[in-house]
């Protein structure tokens, strides 16, 4: 598997949870990783990881930024083939305690960034009479959530609805639409919001591990990051409006107990 001469976006690809196993995974195979990222210090730290990405500062929330990403990279690549949307923020709170402020943030990268990123992609791809795959980083909320997560969960669902529908709509220009959804990878800003419910952290991922999951091990990053690159690459040319489950067997376990 390969995906050389291939240029992909990951947004939010400067993080080091699932962004950084998917823009490794990537590069690995060849292609030419295209990160687009919030925060110009996150930029920096990521060049000197990926010297030979391009890297470009913006907002996926912002048309105008994502507008600017795809004139930028006209010039510079031409054609884009591929698009990971990664960019997400959590919410750990109940719905009830949430302020309209942190929904509509929440709402506004995680499910308008989806929508604004792929629309600038798909219509780049038809003026170019262009085939690609757009590949969704979904959640396990989704499926089966847990006390705290109603946003947030119902934020990846519509990812997920998204996923299924653009498939749709996009099948007949060879345009294939999925979404990898991970379970419990680590992250520091998974800490962070781990935290908001117990005061060990460490000890929490590890009874999840052991008790929550079908297979007793540690979802790495670079794990989601394959399973992305094989949803662009000609591997899955026959596979479309998917969602791939990466985590263990927890949903299964979960939904079978």
């Amino acid at each position: 598997m390969n995906l050389n001469g291939k240029n992909i976006i990951v947004t939010g690809g400067a993080g080091f949870g699932v962004a950084g196993g998917v823009c490794k995974a990537l590069t690995g195979m060849g292609a030419q990783l295209i990160i687009f990222e919030k925060s110009k210090e996150k930029i920096d730290a990521v060049s000197a990881i990926y010297p030979g990405a391009i890297t470009v500062a913006g907002d996926v929330s912002v048309q105008a930024d994502a507008a600017a990403l795809f004139e930028l990279l006209e010039k510079k690549v031409g054609v884009v083939h591929g698009l990971v949307n990664n960019a997400g923020i959590g919410l750990s709170k109940p719905f009830y305690e949430a302020g309209e402020q942190e929904f509509d943030n929440l709402y506004a990268v995680d499910v308008k960034g989806v929508w604004l990123m792929s629309k600038f992609f798909t219509n780049q791809l038809l003026k170019n009479h262009s085939t690609g795959n757009i590949v969704n980083i979904s959640s396990v909320h989704a499926l089966a959530t847990m006390l705290r997560y109603a946003i947030y969960a119902s934020a990846k669902a519509a990812v997920e609805g998204f996923t299924r529908g653009m498939a749709v709509e996009l099948g007949k220009y060879e345009i294939r639409v999925n979404a990898v959804a991970p379970g419990y990878v680590h992250a520091e800003q998974n800490y962070d919001l781990i935290k908001t419910w117990t005061d060990d952290p460490e000890q929490w991922v590890r009874n999840y591990i052991e008790k929550e999951q079908v297979i007793p091990q540690e979802i790495h990053p670079v794990d989601c990051g394959h399973t992305v690159a094989f949803l662009l690459s000609d591997l899955s040319r026959s596979i479309t409006g998917q969602v791939i489950y990466v985590d263990n067997g927890s949903t299964i376990k979960l939904l079978s107990s």
